[in-house]
């Protein structure tokens, strides 16, 4: 079975095929992992923005993509991704990828936190394409991401079904608390 990681990206394959034109948002850019995951998508045709708050972040992706012959699709913002509605302008959001937690190798201080995850989570479902999907890869192996994870389920879950699906994908039977996947996908 694949983990919760190798499952979004499987997800988030299977929607640059279906909107290889589609603008795409990396809203936790960390080490630019899932932004070259996207960009090096055989069919990706369209633009991926990526955002964190940490100058790191944006300094390790630079150096992961600048070699990369789409990286004149990439746009990286230095800017916490609740500002998503002022810097996207164009008027749909084909999908979204979100890795919740602190930067590998970073500072563990420095976590996603509920009240702007939330707030990007709504703008970019605003924008988001019919049967586009919002990819949330949540770490709650430590107590931020715990509180982070519990307010996501507490929100989500009172989603109109007529509008979202969302799905929980995680494993059950294994320690330390591996990340889970949760799907929302708009269907009107």
């Amino acid at each position: 079975m694949k983990n919760a990681l190798h499952f979004c990206h499987q997800l988030l394959a299977d929607l640059i095929q279906r909107f290889p034109n589609g603008t795409f948002i990396d809203a936790t850019l960390g080490n630019g992992n899932d932004t070259h995951f996207i960009i090096n998508q055989p069919h990706f045709k369209g633009h991926v923005y990526g955002f964190d708050i940490q100058k790191q972040a944006i300094l390790n992706s630079v150096e992961k993509l600048q070699a990369h012959p789409k990286f004149n699709q990439v746009s990286l913002i230095e800017k916490s991704h609740d500002q998503i509605e002022k810097v996207v302008t164009e008027p749909t959001i084909a999908g979204a990828i979100f890795n919740l937690g602190y930067l590998p190798g970073g500072d563990h201080e420095i976590t996603t936190r509920f009240n702007s995850t939330i707030a990007a989570i709504k703008q970019i479902a605003e924008k988001l394409v019919k049967r586009g999907q919002i990819l949330l890869v949540i770490y709650s192996g430590h107590p931020a991401g715990m509180i982070e994870k519990q307010k996501l389920f507490d929100t989500l879950s009172t989603w109109s079904q007529k509008e979202y699906q969302v799905l929980q994908y995680e494993f059950i039977n294994q320690q330390n608390q591996p990340p889970m996947l949760l799907i929302i996908e708009k269907i009107k």
